[in-house]
């Protein structure tokens, strides 16, 4: 899964990606400060099962800090769009070839109104045209993408010869035939700007993270935004107070989980401004529940995506892998995920060998269609 940060130039893509990563990359206030991607790890975070079994974690793939767990997705931070960008203004075509795997988007937004659509300084500038420019410079690649794709297929008629061959076109895209056949019951493929806007929100939905959410001006900004897409999932963000508690916490000045509030622990190690800076920031928090950083990658993974979280096991009594680490793996996967899918995610020789797997709560035997449920504890049986 790659979640992929969007969004125009200088509008603080950088610093959303370094809150989420803490990955040191240049941040600048200057335009097109990104050229070539910068990839990292964050971590989506949730509610481990280990509470539930009264069981302590030695997580491998993720980690288990009281009761929370740190289940890693990568992200992709790429060069900033500016209006013409699917025509290769600005950085646009490599911005765009380099978002091709991406699973999901935030589209940072400047809520201030203080860059303009090229990400140069200005005043009172409305950031719901960010929104829209941005989706549409990223819907018209798509459609250009799709023109040339149909330009290939040929003498194709029948509506299952179609997908096939469109889905192998777009395979680059990380597009599959439930996409497609999802779009073609909502417009014809001869509407293709229409036909490529469905496609691309069913295969890589978005949301909006209005980042900048501290300075004066964003407030109404983000209430007016709010008003104007219902219909999109808004996120009042602080990328730059993200990364001041991050920071703060690394020092022992504060405890802090990401997306919650934060405690000072010593405030001998604080100076007079930067206890005033922390004041500002839990004033934030205050108002509007977090940063905004770690809820947008909660949103991104399960609202958009759908997405669930399930614990593979090897023993289902001590709920560990045969060197008894226990809990060892969460995995990400789509809702509707069945056990033997699960067995192919966890390896192919797995997935080849699946006999059935066991419920470790119920200790219920599951055949390969059973559809995962969030917090499922399984074990994969297979042949010798």
């Amino acid at each position: 899964m790659i979640i992929g940060i969007t969004g125009k130039t200088n509008v603080g893509k950088s610093s959303f990606f370094k809150a989420a990563t803490m990955i040191d990359v240049e941040i600048g206030d200057r335009r097109f400060v990104t050229i070539n991607p910068n990839i990292g790890i964050g971590y989506v975070i949730v509610d481990c099962v280990c509470k539930e079994f009264g069981v302590k974690c030695k997580g491998q793939n993720s980690v288990c800090k009281n009761g929370k767990r740190y289940i890693p997705v990568k992200l992709i931070d790429v060069a900033g769009l500016i209006p013409g960008a699917h025509e290769g203004r600005g950085l646009g075509n490599k911005f765009l070839d380099d978002i091709r795997q991406a699973s999901v988007f935030i589209q940072i937004v400047d809520c201030s109104g203080l860059t303009d659509a090229e990400g140069k300084p200005t005043q009172n500038y409305d950031p719901g045209f960010d929104i829209e420019f941005v989706q549409n410079e990223i819907d018209l690649w798509f459609a250009d993408i799709i023109k040339r794709a149909m330009g290939k297929m040929g003498n194709v008629q029948s509506k299952a010869d179609i997908v096939q061959t469109l889905a192998e076109q777009l395979s680059g895209l990380e597009i599959n035939k439930k996409d497609i056949e999802a779009a073609l019951e909502k417009a014809p493929l001869s509407d293709t700007e229409r036909f490529a806007k469905i496609v691309r929100k069913i295969s890589k939905p978005m949301l909006v993270a209005a980042n900048k959410i501290d300075l004066a001006p964003s407030q109404k900004n983000f209430e007016t935004m709010k008003e104007k897409f219902k219909d999109t999932i808004i996120v009042p963000t602080s990328a730059d107070y993200e990364i001041a508690l991050k920071k703060a916490a690394e020092a022992g000045m504060i405890e802090y989980l990401p997306g919650n509030d934060f405690q000072i622990v010593d405030r001998t190690k604080i100076r007079g401004l930067q206890l005033a800076a922390l004041e500002k920031i839990k004033s934030v928090i205050a108002k509007y529940g977090s940063t905004g950083v770690q809820l947008c990658l909660s949103k991104a993974v399960f609202d958009l995506l759908g997405c669930i979280v399930v614990y593979p096991v090897e023993d289902e009594n001590k709920l560990s892998d045969k060197k008894g680490n226990v809990l060892p793996h969460a995995y990400i996967v789509p809702k509707g995920t069945t056990a033997l899918e699960l067995a192919f995610k966890i390896h192919t020789d797995i997935g080849n060998k699946f006999v059935s797997a066991i419920d470790a709560r119920t200790k219920r035997r599951l055949g390969k269609d059973y559809e995962l449920k969030n917090n499922d504890v399984i074990t994969i049986m297979t042949t010798k």
